[in-house]
């Protein structure tokens, strides 16, 4: 079972300040992952085409149209005019959120709303020359995408899995990862589950927040050298480390998309006291 984290910046190219659908659903297919949550996701954006992105790459994937799901967190353009998302717009109005897009068959879906920060907070974003400039900015409503799955091949235990993308204001996306780890032992009591997303925190943070194990420890920003991890892939409840795990340079975004492969057999001690994903 391969999943993949990817923040697509609504799939703009640093090389060319452009976002070409067919250059992001390729960046998307190339990592071949059975289950892929992506952060930072349009949905008829005029600075995108006014495409539904998360439509275009599921199709491209093969999901199933109950296999994959959009939760929009903000209505309008995020960095212009915006306001929190309630639910998710009518077709054809600009919205931006998150996406979790399976290959494999879905039981039952969940949402988990994370509200954001009350403060305002410096953040680094990509400047006309590609550099990062500081900008102090409101934070966003987030959410997390939950999803029950059958297991590869039909044999052995569910397997939940949730995408989300946390707070970029420190102290708060801690806060809201402790609050989305009750939410996901309360979804799914017996493991195992895995987090996949944009955390905006490194991995000993994450995984003293959440008790969950890193099955990636890779620096996945800026994509143009990676020097600090904000992707990850969490797990509680997997026997065994993961087969493999890869940061991905694509030809969007300005993160890393983090690829991981595992064998999502249950540990043999599926309890709360395996919290740390033993």
């Amino acid at each position: 079972m391969r999943v993949a984290s990817f923040n697509l910046m609504h799939g703009m190219s640093l090389a060319d300040g452009q976002v070409d659908t067919d250059r992001l659903v390729e960046a998307v297919a190339a990592l071949d992952a059975d289950v892929v949550a992506l952060q930072e996701v349009d949905r008829h954006q005029p600075r995108s085409g006014g495409v539904d992105q998360a439509a275009r790459i599921a199709a491209a994937l093969g999901a199933a149209a109950g296999d994959w799901r959009f939760a929009a967190t903000v209505v309008g353009t995020p960095g212009e005019k915006w306001w929190p998302a309630r639910r998710d717009p009518p077709p054809g109005q600009p919205a931006y959120g998150t996406a979790l897009i399976s290959r494999l068959p879905v039981r039952s879906w969940s949402r988990v709303a994370l509200p954001a920060a009350p403060v305002r907070s410096p953040i680094a974003v990509p400047g006309p020359n590609g550099r990062p400039r500081l900008m102090l900015l409101p934070d966003e409503p987030r959410v997390a995408l939950v999803a029950v799955l059958e297991p590869p091949g039909g044999a052995g235990p569910a397997v939940t899995v949730a995408g989300t993308h946390l707070s970029f204001v420190p102290g708060w996306n801690v806060t809201q990862l402790r609050r989305l780890t009750r939410a996901l032992e309360r979804l799914a009591p017996a493991p195992p589950r895995l987090l996949l997303g944009d955390l905006n925190m490194p991995a000993r943070v994450a995984r003293a927040a959440s008790g969950g194990r890193p099955l990636a420890r890779l620096a996945t920003y800026p994509s143009t050298g990676g020097r600090i991890q904000f992707d990850h892939v969490l797990a509680w409840g997997l026997a065994g480390p993961a087969r493999s795990a890869r940061a991905v340079r694509a030809a969007v975004s300005d993160h890393l998309a983090v690829v991981v492969d595992l064998d999502p057999a249950p540990a043999p001690d599926t309890g709360r006291g395996a919290r740390g994903g033993a």
